[in-house]
């Protein structure tokens, strides 16, 4: 009996990962080994960064808060601990928007706290 190999399967699954790596530069464009271990690297990448993007952006949101909390006599440790006190449940997130771009609202949670 005749080996059955399904190229259209196999082409296809290859299309899928050239067309991801079309863009790239030399024979990651090209060649489907070089290409297929090209794309396998770039979504462990993918994946890895996702979680430090996650740490980024917290520590942001930390230093933004702190620099807001600075100018009314704070730090950031006693303004978080002052928030837990009183039971404010507001994100980091939120706490650095209004930090940056509503500074009234930001007084008047940190006057809240003190």
């Amino acid at each position: 009996m005749p080996r059955s190999v399904n190229a259209v399967a196999s082409r296809t699954r290859r299309k899928k990962v050239m067309k991801e790596v079309k863009g790239q530069f030399g024979r990651r464009k090209n060649v489907w080994t070089v290409a297929k271990n090209a794309y396998e690297k770039g979504l462990g990448y993918a994946y890895r960064d996702r979680k430090t993007n996650k740490r980024n952006f917290r520590s942001l949101w930390i230093q933004r808060i702190n620099a807001g909390t600075r100018l009314y006599g704070m730090s950031y440790s006693e303004f978080m601990g002052g928030l837990h006190a009183k039971d404010i449940n507001l994100s980091r997130k939120v706490l650095a928007d209004l930090a940056m771009n509503n500074p009234e609202a930001f007084k008047a949670i940190v006057d809240a706290v003190k």
